[in-house]
């Protein structure tokens, strides 16, 4: 799957909390400052030429759905970074995390029970 750009991003995010929207909808859901509507509906072209939102005719108008989902997005951007940076594992990012202090070693601890629990 193809990265998002920062502004398809943004818009990703209206979409999956909104789960569909017709234009101005999108456009008053977006963090301030708001880009213009005709910055969001060009967006939102690309993004349907890519195949991440689908359109639905509502008379005059469209209404934008995703196409993925958040996680599916997450889990394709995750498994990206660890190929890209972390020669595909996710140990290492993990150890990199541990190493910059952005997880502790009580955060493991409490995964590591999450992930004993969901193997029983």
């Amino acid at each position: 799957m193809r990265p998002l750009t920062k502004a398809e991003e943004q818009i990703m995010k209206v979409l999956w909390k909104l789960e569909s929207g017709l234009l101005m909808e999108i456009v008053k859901n977006m963090p301030k400052p708001q880009p213009h509507k005709n910055t969001i509906a060009t967006v939102l072209k690309t993004m349907v030429d890519k195949g991440f939102v689908e359109t639905e005719n509502v008379g005059r108008f469209f209404r934008y759905r995703p196409v993925i989902t958040k996680e599916q997005y997450s889990k394709s951007t995750l498994d990206n970074v660890a190929k890209g940076y972390f020669e595909g594992s996710f140990t290492n990012v993990i150890s990199f995390l541990v190493d910059e202090n952005k997880l502790l070693v009580k955060d493991l601890e409490l995964l590591l029970q999450q992930i004993k629990k969901t193997k029983k």
